[in-house]
Formats: structure tokens, C-alpha cells, sequence
């Protein structure tokens, strides 16, 4: 009788290293995406790789608390950035995603990747509030762009309505006062409550008739600030209302 073979054992995964992730984005790094990016406000160091090119590294480390802090904890924007892709926000504790917008360097990280993971995880509605109560710029504009996501991302019944509505309030009131980034976060605030909160929909656009166009200096670039009441009247439009995204993140 032939004895059976034993069965092979599975290849234990490729650990990954930050410094073999951060050489990889590195070479993919493209002069002319960086050029942009100045523009837009980046700080040194980092090599201008593009999003679509960070993906495949995603997509091969999915989720990895430990990496991403070592990625973002590089200072270098690129990685930084993927940090926030792979972060398991389970595990991120405020500390570490207060950490993580301190070192912030501009915008795509404060007002995306730091959001983002915050707005996943368990302490992005508690964050958002002690942020938008800063008055640093930076820190205000993080919460704010916080909030927004959490009302994208989150169920109703885990949001707070009239807290919210209480927001908007405050939006409306004092909006037009505040530093430049902040009124940006404030305005995507507005439209992200009409979009995702169909009870608040109503509100949300009387907020966005009442504060009207708001002024940002985009600086040397062609983004431009969503008219509120338009936009949320587009997503009335295309029968989006209150539809959620499973994940801010992209």
C-alpha cells in the first residue's frame, strides 16, 4: 500500500517591511505628479507617487495596524498616505490617531487620510468634537472633515440627530468667520449631512441657502468649493439620498 503524502504545508506570508514599502513607492515616485501636489500644498518629503499606483500594495497588505503606524510614523507623505489605506481602525486608539494629525504635514493628510480612519473607527465622533473646538486651523478642519465622514460611513441609528442638527446650526451662525480650510470642512460639512442624513436633508439645504458661496483660496490649483445647495440638490436628483459608503477611504 503506497503511504499518501503528506499534505504541504502553507507558505507563511511575505512579512512586509516599512522600509521595503517605502523603497517600492519610491521608485514609482513621478516628478510631474509631485509638481502637482506642491501646488496643492505638499511638504518634503515625499516622491509624488500616484494613488492608483499605492493600490496594488493595498490590495497585497489589506490591513495591518502595526505597519501603518510605521509607515506614517516615516514622516514621508507618500507613506503616510497608504498608512491610512491599510490602518486597521479597530485598533487605532485616540492616541495614536492624535498622533497621526499632529504630524499631518497639509491637507491630504489632515483632511483625508486622519478623517478617514478616525471616521471608521470607535472614537472618530468623540475625536471630531474636541477638534472642531481647536482653534488652530489644521486641527479644526480635521473635525469638521471628520464629522462628515462619520455621516457618510455610519448608520443613523449610531448618529446623534440632534447634535447634528445642532452642528449645522453652528455652521450657519459662524462659518463665514472662520479660517480658510475650516470654512471648506464646514461647507463639505453642510452638504454631507444633506446627502447621507435624509432627516436632516431639509435643514441642511435651508443651512446652505442661508450661508450661500463660500470663499476659500484654493491657492495655485482649479479645485473649487461645492456650491451646497446645488450639490445636494444633484444627489435629489439622483436618487442618492441617504445612501451610505461603506468606506470613506480611496
Amino acid at each position: 500500500m503506497k503511504k499518501k503524502a503528506a499534505p504541504k504545508s502553507a507558505k507563511p506570508a511575505k512579512e512586509e517591511s516599512a522600509a521595503a514599502i517605502v523603497e517600492e513607492l519610491r521608485k514609482l515616485g513621478d516628478p510631474k505628479i509631485k509638481s502637482v501636489l506642491l501646488k496643492h500644498g505638499a511638504q518634503e518629503p515625499f516622491f509624488g507617487t500616484r494613488i492608483s499606483d499605492m493600490k496594488p500594495i493595498q490590495k497585497r497588505i489589506k490591513k495591518n495596524y502595526e505597519l501603518a503606524n510605521e509607515l506614517y510614523a516615516t514622516g514621508i507623505s507618500d507613506a503616510m498616505y497608504l498608512a491610512g489605506l491599510i490602518a486597521d481602525e479597530s485598533q487605532m486608539t485616540k492616541t495614536d490617531l492624535q498622533k497621526w494629525l499632529d504630524a499631518a504635514s497639509w491637507s491630504m493628510l489632515s483632511e483625508f487620510t486622519v478623517p478617514w480612519v478616525a471616521a471608521d473607527g470607535p472614537h472618530g465622533w468623540e475625536l471630531a468634537q474636541k477638534w472642531i473646538d481647536k482653534k488652530d486651523e489644521k486641527t479644526a478642519a480635521c473635525g469638521w472633515t471628520t464629522l462628515s465622514n462619520l455621516v457618510a460611513v455610519k448608520a443613523d441609528e449610531e448618529l446623534d440627530f440632534d447634535a447634528l442638527q445642532t452642528l449645522l446650526e453652528r455652521v450657519q451662525k459662524t462659518i463665514h468667520r472662520q479660517p480658510n480650510r475650516v470654512r471648506s470642512a464646514m461647507n463639505n460639512f453642510v452638504i454631507a449631512c444633506g446627502s447621507y442624513l435624509r432627516p436632516l436633508t431639509a435643514t441642511a439645504q435651508k443651512v446652505a441657502k442661508e450661508i450661500g458661496v463660500v470663499e476659500v483660496d484654493m491657492g495655485d490649483t482649479s479645485c473649487q468649493v461645492p456650491f451646497a445647495p446645488e450639490y445636494i440638490a444633484k444627489m435629489h436628483a439622483r436618487g442618492t439620498l441617504g445612501k451610505k459608503k461603506k468606506t470613506c477611504r480611496c
